[in-house]
């Protein structure tokens, strides 16, 4: 499966008032591994950035001033992002300025392009309700060393969160052992029967029950107390005892 993981960094917040990208960064993962594949363009926007702007990406708009025009890239862009999933943290903002970008040229929508579109902002939201879900607060999370990002920057902003999306969709993967066939001795894979082991059980301690239950408590509010491992520990309370 190809994924892109995809930012942008404009001028400004608003596409429809005038704001146009000046950046776009894309990192390819596949099978979730990244390829070095990466796409990057600085591009003239045919305007000054903001201030505030400025501020954010560090950009100057005399920097920008040979670069091409988004219609001269548009062609390359997406050819490479044909069909792929496209990964990006809050969506709705940088697929808003493509969609603006294309509709200046004569193109169709971003979404008529690719195959689909993964929104990693909803998705932190989903796991951690009522936490802060910004780029650098996920990083923080996860684990993922930021220390390099002191301006936003398109292509170190995609190689961030393609860790970050990374480690949030991981799951039992991260149990497994992905062994390459340069991993195995004359093409023999070595098996290890678990059943040989006795696992000893650890039960939690006094403290992580309050820890578990006050995270429930969070998401009881988030959720308007229609936490699902509430549900399901009552529906298991209220079996009968074989």
């Amino acid at each position: 499966m190809r994924q892109i993981v995809l930012d942008t960094e404009t001028t400004g917040l608003s596409a429809e008032t005038g704001d146009r990208i000046i950046e776009i960064g894309c990192v390819e993962l596949v099978s979730r591994k990244l390829t070095g594949n990466n796409k990057h363009f600085y591009l003239n926007p045919g305007r000054d950035s903001h201030e505030d702007a400025l501020k954010v990406h560090g950009i100057s708009n005399e920097f920008l001033r040979d670069k091409p025009k988004f219609a001269q890239v548009a062609d390359e862009l997406l050819d490479y992002l044909q069909d792929a999933e496209i990964i990006i943290h809050n969506a709705a903002f940088d697929v808003g300025f493509l969609n603006k970008e294309l509709e200046l040229i004569g193109r169709p929508a971003f979404r008529s392009f690719v195959g689909s579109i993964t929104d990693t902002l909803a998705m932190a939201k989903e796991m951690y309700p009522g936490k802060r879900n910004s780029l650098d607060a996920l990083c923080d999370r996860l684990g993922v060393d930021n220390s390099g990002r002191t301006l936003h920057g398109a292509l170190l902003d995609a190689e961030l969160l393609a860790d970050v999306y990374i480690n949030l969709t991981r799951g039992q993967d991260a149990l497994l052992i992905d062994l390459s066939p340069s991993d195995t001795v004359a093409g023999i894979t070595t098996q290890v029967d678990l059943r040989q082991f006795t696992l000893p059980v650890l039960l939690a301690s006094d403290q992580e029950h309050e820890a578990h239950e006050a995270v429930l408590q969070q998401l009881d509010k988030a959720s308007g107390g229609k936490t699902l491992w509430r549900l399901f520990s009552a529906a298991e309370a209220a079996k009968p005892v074989a």
